[in-house]
C-alpha cells in the first residue's frame, strides 16, 4: 500500500503528504462494508457471541431477524460512519509509514509496520465507539427477535454514557486496538510478502506492476492468514456484548486478559476460534479492497495530480 508518487525523490528531501489517500481510504472501506463486509461481520459476531452455535444455526438466527436485511444489521449509520472514518485513517497512516520506510526495510516489513500503525490509530481514533454501537444494534435485534422490546439506539447511547462516560462508550477499545494492530499488520505484511513471492515466481521486475489477478491472490493470502488472531476478536465481542443472560462466572469488570480466561474456561480453545470461518471471508474481502483495489485506485488517480 505504498502511497501515490508525490514527485521525484531527492536524497534528503521528504516526499509530500498524500492527503488524497484519506478520500481513497474512506471510499474503499465504504464499498467494502456495503457489499460483502457487513454480512460477514454480522455472521462472525453472531458466532463469536453465541459460541455454542454451529454456522448453520447462526445463519438461521440472522435470517430470522429480517431475512437479507438481517445480514446488514448495524450498517446504517454505525458501520457507514465507522467505515468512512477508519478506512481514511488506515490508508493514510499505513501509506505514510510505508513511504517513510521504503528503501530502509523490505516491502513486507514496510507493510507490516504500516498496517500495525494504521490499525492502532484507527482503533483509538474512530473504532471503539462505532464498533460498540454496531454490537449494540445486533443485540437490539436479538432482543426484538426474542419478543423483548429493545431500547432505541440513542437510549442505549445515553445509558452507556451515564453508566461509564466516554470509557463506557468505548468499552472494549483496547481489545479492538490489539485486534486492528495484529489484523492489518498481518494482512498487509503477508500480502506484500506474497506479492514479492509472485514477482520472483513469475520473474516480474520491480519496475513492472503486477497484474490485478496477482494482486488479488496476494491479498487473499494476506487476508486469510491474518485471521490467526481470532481469539482477540472473540474477546472483543464478549467485552462489548450487552446480553443479560450471561454466565455467573463472567467477570463483573472485563479486561482483555480476564475475558480471555473466562471464554477459555467456559468454551475451551474452540470457543476462542468461534466465527473464524466467516472472519476469513471478511479478512480476504477487506484486504482485497484496502490493499489490491486501493492500490489500483491510487494509481488510477495519480496521473490527474501530475500536470
Amino acid at each position: 500500500m505504498v502511497a501515490m508518487d508525490s514527485g521525484p525523490t531527492i536524497p534528503g528531501q521528504k516526499k509530500k503528504v498524500n492527503w488524497s489517500n484519506i478520500a481513497v481510504g474512506g471510499v474503499m472501506n465504504m464499498f467494502e462494508v456495503t457489499t460483502l463486509g457487513q454480512p460477514f461481520e454480522v455472521i462472525k459476531t453472531q458466532m463469536a457471541s453465541q459460541r455454542g452455535d454451529p454456522m448453520s444455526v447462526a445463519l438461521k438466527k440472522v435470517w430470522a431477524r429480517g431475512g437479507v436485511a438481517g445480514f446488514y444489521q448495524g450498517l446504517i449509520p454505525w458501520a457507514w460512519i465507522e467505515a468512512s472514518t477508519k478506512g481514511a485513517v488506515l490508508l493514510f497512516t499505513a501509506a505514510e509509514i510505508e513511504t517513510a520506510t521504503a528503501g530502509i526495510v523490505s516491502p513486507a516489513v514496510g507493510g507490516l509496520l504500516g498496517g500495525m500503525g494504521g490499525g492502532i490509530v484507527q482503533a483509538y481514533a474512530t473504532m471503539g465507539f462505532c464498533t460498540c454501537m454496531k454490537t449494540a444494534e445486533i443485540t437490539r435485534s436479538k432482543m426484538a427477535a426474542g419478543g423483548v422490546k429493545p431500547p432505541s439506539t440513542w437510549k442505549l447511547f445515553g445509558d452507556m454514557y451515564k453508566a461509564g462516560g466516554i470509557a463506557g462508550i468505548n468499552k472494549g477499545v483496547n481489545a479492538v486496538a490489539v485486534r486492528q494492530c495484529t489484523n492489518w499488520g498481518s494482512r498487509m505484511g503477508i500480502a506484500r510478502l506474497a506479492e514479492q513471492a509472485i514477482r520472483k515466481a513469475k520473474n516480474v521486475p520491480e519496475d513492472i506492476k503486477l497484474s490485478t489477478s496477482d494482486r488479488i491472490i496476494a491479498s487473499t493470502i494476506g487476508g486469510a492468514l491474518g485471521c490467526w488472531n481470532q481469539p482477540i476478536e472473540v474477546v472483543r465481542v464478549e467485552m462489548q456484548s450487552m446480553a443479560k443472560n450471561t454466565s455467573v462466572n463472567r467477570p463483573a469488570k472485563l479486561t482483555v486478559f480476564n475475558t480471555l480466561g473466562y471464554i477459555y474456561k467456559e468454551s475451551g480453545i474452540k470457543g476462542l476460534y468461534r466465527g473464524v470461518t466467516p472472519r476469513i471471508g471478511l479478512g480476504i474481502w477487506q484486504t482485497v479492497c484496502m490493499v489490491s483495489f486501493a492500490d489500483i485506485v491510487k494509481e488510477w488517480i495519480a496521473p490527474a495530480k501530475v500536470e
